[in-house]
């Protein structure tokens, strides 16, 4: 894929991280993929497991909304460097992070997110009002 075709692949695929849509989220990954988080160091592989954990992250936050910074493509794919505003009562907390993403086929094969989660977690440890 070319710079272009990078950027609307990855802008329409952050889209799909908003409105807890777990099924049009796992269509852009092969059966086979690979995926890790903070809050999944070791990964998950394959459809099933990360059907499982994509509901339970996009059930709790269907509201959340990521968008394009950068793109750095690579070999096999691209490093892409985003911003997500995820809102959490009445505030909004606003992360930047990298993800490592290879592509085979138009699906994604391995999707590596690093962020800061400091600021998410201590929104989320707040008393609620």
């Amino acid at each position: 894929m070319d710079q272009q075709e990078l950027f609307t692949f990855c802008t329409e695929w952050l889209q799909t991280w908003t409105g807890n849509r777990p099924e049009d989220l796992i269509n852009y990954y092969s059966r086979d993929a690979f995926y890790s988080d903070p809050a999944n160091k070791s990964g998950l592989k394959g459809h099933e497991q990360l059907m499982e954990y994509f509901r339970k992250l996009l059930a709790a936050n269907p509201a959340w909304k990521w968008e394009v910074v950068e793109i750095f493509p690579t070999e096999k794919g691209l490093t892409l460097k985003w911003k997500a505003t995820i809102p959490l009562g009445t505030e909004q907390i606003i992360e930047y992070g990298l993800d490592i993403v290879e592509i085979d086929n138009g699906r994604i094969t391995r999707n590596e997110v690093y962020f800061d989660r400091t600021a998410l977690l201590a929104g989320l440890n707040r008393p609620k009002e």
